[in-house]
Parts: structure tokens; sequence; C-alpha cells
């Protein structure tokens, strides 16, 4: 365990690294058709990762992703996009085993809404040891990453490399738990592997059910986060429309949400963190920090998009003037 202040002050030297994933993402047009009935669509990048990336730019954070992409169309569409919202993606590998990007049909709809997502052989899954000496791990200041790099091999041998590289050399790790059951074989295995993850980092971030599954169990989710505190610099418990709880060393913080309509159910925990992430870089502290990811994440489900829609500094200071921060739960 470092300290909370420490984590800040490497936030504020600027030199970040994302391992995770970039994908694409395709959207019924217009809003509110149904995948079934659609005759147009609308393409994006997509991706935690890169998502996440993407808004911590508009922050003028300074992002490398560390991934694999495939080498195709869709590889090349990805890197496209990335160069467009200035995303450095220098470190980024063609993965030539017959991989797919992770490609994702999703609604701008909250009524039925489906997400259809492909990850069969999916390129990001194939980051490696080598990747990781590749990228110069110690060149970087704060390291990102999102929990579905661990799910499989070799990417989880991969990332839990890096974060023994990180934590030898006193760079902190924020995680993202990211969990999506069907890129894992069991949850029991997720559940061990993110354990593993978690006691070399710095920073991690969840909702309920995520921290249920490194619990083992709903009820206790709650307590397993509260306690994670005692060995991690920030833990963030996130409860939906129930806002959120932070837990530091010596601190416990409970914000509510920002009550929208939403169009899309989908990005609002990337943008939550790039902007929280990004807010500490720009000398706000923690509490306010975490109401401008709040905002960000508020702002995102009412745009068509996860990277389009990210917010900059200015747009959510501005919803924030218009916008009431609900109290939560107490």
């Amino acid at each position: 365990m470092m300290s909370l202040e420490f984590l800040i002050s490497k936030i504020k030297l600027n030199n970040f690294l994302l391992i995770g994933r970039a994908g694409v993402d395709i959207y019924p047009d217009p809003p509110g058709t149904k995948t079934e009935d659609a005759k147009n669509f609308v393409t994006h990048l997509g991706g935690s990762s890169a998502n996440m990336g993407v808004e911590l730019t508009k922050f003028g954070g300074r992002c490398s992703l560390l991934t694999r992409v495939s080498n195709d169309a869709l590889g090349r569409l990805a890197l496209n996009q990335l160069d467009f919202y200035s995303v450095k993606r220098d470190l980024i590998k063609f993965e030539e085993n017959e991989s797919r990007i992770s490609f994702a049909i999703v609604e701008s709809t909250t009524e039925d809404h489906q997400s259809i997502i492909y990850r069969h052989k999916a390129a990001d899954l194939f980051l490696n040891k080598e990747d990781i000496d590749f990228a110069k791990i110690s060149n970087y200041d704060c390291i990102l990453i999102t929990g579905t790099a661990l799910a499989a091999q070799p990417s989880r041998d991969a990332v839990l490399y890096a974060l023994d590289i990180a934590q030898n050399n006193n760079i902190p790790v924020v995680m993202d738990i990211d969990y999506r059951p069907y890129t894992w074989e069991s949850q029991d295995s997720a559940k061990t592997i993110y354990n593993k993850a978690a006691e070399k980092c710095s920073g991690i971030i969840g909702n309920d059910d995520e921290f249920a599954v490194l619990s083992g169990n709903y009820s206790k989710g709650l307590n397993f986060a509260k306690n994670l505190s005692s060995s991690c610099d920030l833990i963030i418990y996130k409860k939906g429309e129930k806002g959120s709880i932070t837990f530091t060393e010596n601190k416990e913080i409970k914000k509510g949400i920002f009550p929208v309509r939403p169009l899309k159910p989908t990005g609002a925990g990337d943008a939550f963190m790039g902007a929280l992430i990004g807010a500490l870089l720009n000398n706000y502290d923690i509490e306010k920090a975490i109401e401008i990811g709040s905002a960000a994440a508020a702002i995102v489900v009412t745009k068509v998009g996860c990277a389009p829609a990210m917010p900059n500094l200015e747009e959510i200071i501005k919803f924030m003037k218009t916008n009431t921060i609900n109290l939560g739960e107490k």
C-alpha cells in the first residue's frame, strides 16, 4: 500500500498506460431502432480501455493503449479512431492468429435494450508477456487496467506480469473490475484471479455485482470493498442509481448520481473512471473528482456511442451547473 496522496501525485505526472481492449461498436440508426429492424448503422470506437483513454485525453491526459487488434479492416478502423481521439497506439500490435477485434452491436434505447457482443478469439486476449516487455512498463507513472484483460490466457499472465513490474517500480495501478461473465471460464476462477490482481493495485473501481464476484457472495461485497481499503489506497463501490461509496484509508465518502433520462445503458463506467482520473489530474480533490466522474457517466448515457459521447471538462462543468446530484443512499 502506498497512499492516496502518492497515487494522486503520480496521476498528476500525466503519463498513463492503459491495458485492456479497443473494439468496434455499431449502432442501429436512427436512435431507438431495434437491431432486427435496422436498415442503417453507425460505427464508433468501443472497448472499455479505449473509451477510458478517450475520456482521459479530453481532460488533457497523455495516454498510451497497450492491446492487440485483428489484422483486418476493423482492426485498422479502431487504430484510426484512436488516432482521431489522440490516444497513443504505438504499442498496439496486430494479432495474426485468425482472431477478431471485439465487436458489439448496441442499441440506442433503454426499452428492451439489446447489446450483442462478439468475443470469439478476441484479439486483445492474445496480449502476451513479450508485449509487456516491449511496452517498457517502468517508463509510465500510472497504469489503468480493465479486469476483462485477466479473463483468459495469454492476456491474464501478461497483465499479472505487468502488475508485478509496476509494483516493483512503485507505479500505482488502478483497476476497473469490468466483469463480463461470458469471457471467464467460471465465477470461481474470476474470484481467484481478480483477488490476485487486487493485491497489486492502488485503486479498484467496481459496482455491487463486481465486488460480489471478488467476495464470493453478493451480501458480502460491500464489506469486502471496505476491508480492501486497508491494503488499497482507493476503493470505489458503485451502486447504480443509489450512488457510490468511496473508501480510503481514513475516509468514507458517499455520493449520489445525476439523474438523467438515458438513451442507452452503456458507457457510464468507462466515462466515470476516465473522468475521475482526469479530474484528479486537473487538481480536483477526491470528493469533487467523484462528482465529476458521476456527471460524465450521466452525460454519456444520453448520447449515441461511447467514445464519441465522452465529454470534456468544460461540458461537464456546464452540466453540473444545470443539474443537481442527488443524495444517493445513506
